[in-house]
């Protein structure tokens, strides 16, 4: 794996080399500037994975270039996460910083220890920030994957829920993607909901992306867990629709051709598998059967929960 980069910004050089060389010694790859100004060149050209900026600095100060960070319309460079290093102790200036968009600060002198202790909590703060969906604040693929690899390789009975949105991509593109992730924060609460309610405490939800989520339960919990879903989803997704369209029952889109064509209110398709009466040893398996399983639910009309056929 590749060493973390850091931008390490100050203006005092003998300084400068000592952090940058306590930082190279635990695995950084360390990059460096003398001031503001070519501490916003170099991200310009390249951006890191961090920035040490020390705050009293000719030219741009850290404060300053801090703000000029976030302000950046490129989201590599304005999400990069900060930390300043300052000789003034007052709250003043650390609300100065923080206010700035600064993550964290350590006061001079400091311990080297310490600042590599920091740099490693906020890289990964945003390792965990990056697994999740931004959308829904669940676990994204990475802990989707790991979750299952961990029940697999447990031994231990689970059930797993594959839940996909119908008619999905022909009401985002009539009432918008601004409305479309309402519809998805909408779907995510239905599900965590139905699994507090009526699963275990060990149960999960994730967000695969689009309108595709993952429940894992045991398989005591599969029938309650999705009956709750699916009608907790369909006594609300109409409020997410006007009033003619809520009223018909149905919206209406034009095809690339001109061709006009209706797509019913959404609902929801769910797949249930299970490890107790088939063996599921790998994650790109268990996709396979979910994938097979929600396309025999899609073709039943209306919202409906399709088991594994060995499922009983």
């Amino acid at each position: 794996m590749n060493p973390r980069e850091v931008l390490l910004v100050d203006d005092d050089p003998e300084l400068r080399k000592i952090i940058a060389s306590n930082l190279e010694h635990a695995g950084f790859s360390v990059h460096t500037a003398s001031d503001g100004v070519e501490a916003l060149a170099a991200l310009s050209e390249q951006p890191t994975d961090i920035v040490i900026l020390d705050v009293m600095m000719p030219k741009i100060d850290g404060i300053e270039a801090t703000r000029r960070i976030r302000a950046n319309t490129d989201a590599r460079i304005k999400l990069t996460p900060i930390i300043l290093l300052t000789a003034r102790s007052e709250e003043a200036d650390r609300i100065a910083g923080l206010e700035a968009g600064a993550d964290d600060y350590v006061t001079k002198p400091f311990s080297n220890l310490e600042l590599i202790a920091r740099v490693r909590a906020q890289l990964r703060r945003v390792d965990s920030d990056a697994a999740l969906s931004p959308t829904t604040r669940l676990p994204g693929n990475l802990f989707i994957e790991q979750e299952l690899r961990r029940r697999i390789d447990s031994n231990d009975p689970f059930a797993v829920l594959y839940i996909d949105a119908d008619h999905f991509k022909a009401y985002n593109d009539v009432y918008g993607f601004g409305h479309g992730d309402t519809i998805i924060r909408f779907i995510a609460h239905t599900i965590v909901d139905a699994i507090r309610t009526q699963g275990g405490p060990e149960d999960f939800v994730g967000h695969i992306g689009g309108d595709d989520f993952v429940a894992i339960t045991q398989d005591e919990h599969v029938d309650a867990v999705a009956t709750a879903i699916l009608e907790a989803f369909d006594r609300g997704i109409r409020k997410y629709y006007n009033e003619r369209d809520a009223r018909t029952g149905y919206i209406e889109t034009r095809d690339r051709r001109g061709s006009l064509d209706r797509f019913p209110i959404m609902t929801l398709s769910i797949a249930a598998l299970s490890n107790k009466v088939r063996p599921l040893t790998d994650y790109g398996q268990i996709g396979e059967i979910a994938a097979e399983l929600k396309s025999k639910a899609k073709a039943i009309p209306g919202s409906s929960f399709v088991k594994d056929r060995r499922l009983a």
